[in-house]
């Protein structure tokens, strides 16, 4: 069996900023198409709050959720239209662990026709435990509308990946006032 790709998926400000209050900074729809291309029939990885934070499993995916909350499970939906309990929560797993929600995803990814790279996804915690596992990196890269930054609005980074110097590819974009660019990196 080929090795599991571990990945890193995230968009950030040039000063690493992720967001503020759960939240990203921005919104910038082609970025969101990009992560879901991306990552769609892959493992993803998150924490807690970043799943809280999108509200729902993500589709065509396993989704790997890390808390320390050993009684945490997946909130039920309340829209009968799409209930959480139909085939979408059964693609999803609660973990205790980075450590844990890597060794679920190899084991997960040997057993099914789920593709051999796992995303880690965010938050800003998780990040920084994952950033030594990683072996790319899938960066959105947004340079902001005003000159001072985003750095005043965030509270959640990116750690630093200056260990990531390959430039496998780079698009530069832009799009309402953002310029950004999709880069991918490896060590």
């Amino acid at each position: 069996m080929k090795k599991v790709k571990i990945s890193i998926i995230a968009a950030i400000g040039k000063n690493r900023e992720l967001g503020k209050d759960n939240k990203l900074l921005w919104h910038i729809p082609e970025d969101l198409q990009h992560f879901k291309k991306l990552t769609e029939n892959h493992v993803v990885i998150m924490g807690r709050k970043t799943f809280e934070s999108i509200g729902k499993p993500l589709p065509h995916r396993l989704n790997i959720i890390i808390t320390r909350d050993k009684s945490y499970s997946v909130p039920k939906s309340n829209d009968p239209a799409r209930p959480a309990g139909g085939s979408n929560h059964r693609m999803v797993v609660v973990c205790s662990s980075l450590e844990e929600a890597l060794r679920v995803s190899k084991f997960k990814i040997r057993n099914s026709k789920l593709s051999k790279e796992v995303f880690v996804i965010g938050g800003g915690q998780i990040y920084q435990q994952a950033i030594k596992y990683a072996d790319k990196l899938y960066l959105t890269i947004v340079t902001p509308r005003l000159r001072q930054g985003f750095g005043g609005q965030a509270d959640t980074f990116f750690p630093d990946y200056s260990d990531f110097r390959k430039i496998i590819s780079e698009e530069k974009r832009e799009l309402g006032g953002y310029k950004y660019k999709f880069v991918e990196l490896e060590k």
